[in-house]
């Protein structure tokens, strides 16, 4: 099983203000428009994506820094990792490619996407 970190997920009232926000502040740049939710940055190698409150997820959703994701290539063993230690799934989706994506519980209110590798 293969993992690697993929984005961090910036939540917020104000997509372009927070866009502008790392971009004059912290010299990021627009790598991709999200059609109706947001814009993906990359900000010196690390990716941004940053969109407001997603009516299509069902899970609590938090403004701010709410979660990162990390990409697998065995998304079934990987779960059932996750499982095993006690990690609570709060949902599982299809992603835009049509891959699984789930959304796991971290600590302290956090969340990790698990995205299954297309």
């Amino acid at each position: 099983m293969t993992i690697s970190f993929q984005h961090v997920h910036l939540k917020t009232r104000d997509v372009e203000a927070t866009v502008r926000y790392y971009i004059e502040n912290f010299g990021a740049t627009r790598k991709a428009e999200m059609p109706g939710r947001g814009w993906q940055l990359d900000l010196h190698g690390t990716q941004l994506n940053i969109t407001g409150i997603i009516p299509e997820q069902k899970h609590e959703q938090h403004y701010g820094i709410e979660h990162m994701a990390v990409v697998t290539n065995d998304y079934t063993a990987t779960l059932a990792t996750l499982r095993a230690n006690g990690v609570v799934v709060l949902e599982e989706l299809k992603g835009d490619q049509g891959n699984r994506v789930a959304f796991v519980e971290a600590t302290d209110g956090a969340q990790v996407e698990v995205i299954e590798q297309a």
